[in-house]
């Protein structure tokens, strides 16, 4: 797994399982948007019908063959698995295929990384970087061991690991502690809203369905609106003036996709509470 946010390669194999064909053909198809998203070229695809993903691999022992048989022959640095990975299932594939693994999860976290701009954005984003990477420190920490050691070492340093195991929960804390005072300060500037009886429509919907494009078409705004998943990451307000004079919000919120991390859900309070305290709703459907 790519643990340490380090810049992912041009190139890679896409893989997914699922029991239901078209589902898992639209599942891949946005796993590719993902892709093209982070700037990453598709070099091929490989998917297997599975009731569930192989517990050891995510993928039939065959399967694997298949993959490192196409690693070796067109020299691919990286693989990309069309959902998330155990610990167990990433040090596995890691061993086996020798090259870089990444799953749906830390495909999605590289993202919103690197196209956080806000504070509260880049906060929600490290927390669930850390809630994600939190569980996986003991297979980080066993990878790191096979670079030193010997006679009477005790492995991965289990005390060392248990300092970084306390440092990121205690940064987790810290984190959760500023996103509730962000909260609070959201629902701040609500109450006032809800004061001066001014109407709170969102813009919701799929990432990507175009609901920049509408909030900048109906308050002739200027929000980035790309053609890309996850171009908006925080949710943007714009009051307009109605023809009766009377003044309304719009706000653009963040987009939802198949498998969004739990992480992502539970991280992104801002735009589930700006779409759980509007008055209306206007569902963006490409």
């Amino acid at each position: 797994m790519i643990d340490d946010l380090e810049t992912l390669p041009s190139t890679c194999l896409l893989v997914g399982t699922g029991p239901n064909a078209s589902d898992l053909e639209f599942s891949m198809k946005e796993l590719v948007q993902l892709c093209d998203t982070a700037n990453i070229h598709v070099h091929h695809q490989l998917t297997q019908a599975r009731s569930a993903p192989h517990k050891g691999l995510y993928v039939g022992t065959g399967k694997v063959i298949e993959i490192k048989q196409l690693i070796i022959a067109h020299c691919i640095p990286l693989v990309i698995f069309n959902d998330e990975l155990s610990p167990t299932q990433a040090k596995n594939l890691e061993k086996e295929l020798e090259v870089k693994i990444l799953d749906r999860t830390g495909l999605i976290l590289d993202i919103f990384a690197s196209r956080a701009t806000s504070r509260d954005a880049q906060l929600q984003v490290e927390l669930a970087q850390l809630q994600y990477l939190y569980p996986r420190l003991t297979r980080m920490w066993t990878h790191l061991s096979r670079l030193g050691g010997g006679i009477g070492t005790r492995g991965p340093g289990e005390k060392q690991l248990e300092v970084d195991k306390r440092q990121v929960r205690k940064r987790i804390g810290h984190i959760e502690s500023k996103l509730d005072k962000l909260s609070r300060d959201r629902a701040q500037r609500r109450s006032k809203r809800i004061k001066k009886n001014t109407l709170n429509f969102a813009l919701v919907g799929y990432t990507n369905a175009g609901k920049s494009s509408v909030l900048n078409t109906i308050t002739n705004g200027k929000t980035l609106a790309e053609d890309k998943l996850f171009a908006t990451l925080d949710p943007l307000s714009k009051s307009l003036i109605l023809p009766n004079n009377e003044e309304i919000v719009i706000t653009d919120t963040v987009g939802f996709i198949e498998k969004l991390p739990h992480t992502l859900i539970k991280a992104f309070k801002s735009t589930l509470e700006e779409t759980i305290h509007s008055d209306f709703h206007l569902h963006v459907v490409d």
